[in-house]
């Protein structure tokens, strides 16, 4: 073998950097360094497009997350006005069912103040019809008892005075 220098080593080196100069010219020659700069720059590319994708995904997250957060904070002033209309609306309800109750009562008090005069008036009335009647019986009894002694005398009487009352 051919020899350069001093010892065996030496020319190993010397043959592996005349190899790799060779592969790196046979590289060259096929156009690898183009090869690889071009995959290369393809996967650049491809991280930069994931890149942009993942900045506009972050982009259209923070925009639905405040888009959320306003919808979030309309829903809750909205529950608390519907929460106050309800409140109020039941405040309403119980005044009117309130006033309601008391007119319920005051008509139904005058009804029955009302039937209690009416049968009060009903029972006065009965009393005086019944009295009217037993006054009523009582004297035909007695003009029954009195017609039997001083029953012709009261009949010339009373004759005589529609005689005159006429003429």
């Amino acid at each position: 073998m051919w020899s350069f220098g001093a010892d065996a080593t030496t020319g190993a080196t010397i043959w592996a950097t005349v190899g790799l100069v060779i592969f790196i010219g046979v590289a060259i020659y096929f156009g690898l360094p183009k090869m690889i700069t071009k995959l290369l720059d393809d996967r650049i590319k491809a991280i930069e497009n994931e890149l942009a994708e993942a900045e506009r995904l972050r982009l259209e997250a923070k925009f639905l997350l405040e888009e959320y957060q306003s919808k979030r904070l309309a829903a809750a002033s909205e529950a608390e006005s519907i929460v106050a209309a309800a409140r109020e609306e039941a405040f309403r309800l119980t005044a009117e069912a309130k006033a309601s109750l008391e007119t319920l009562i005051v008509r139904r008090t005058k009804a029955v103040e009302d039937k209690i005069a009416q049968a009060e008036a009903q029972a006065v009335a009965e009393v005086r019809s019944r009295s009217a009647d037993v006054a009523v019986e009582a004297a035909r009894v007695l003009l029954t008892r009195q017609m039997g002694s001083k029953g012709g005398a009261i009949i010339d009487s009373s004759i005589k005075e529609v005689g005159a009352k006429l003429n």
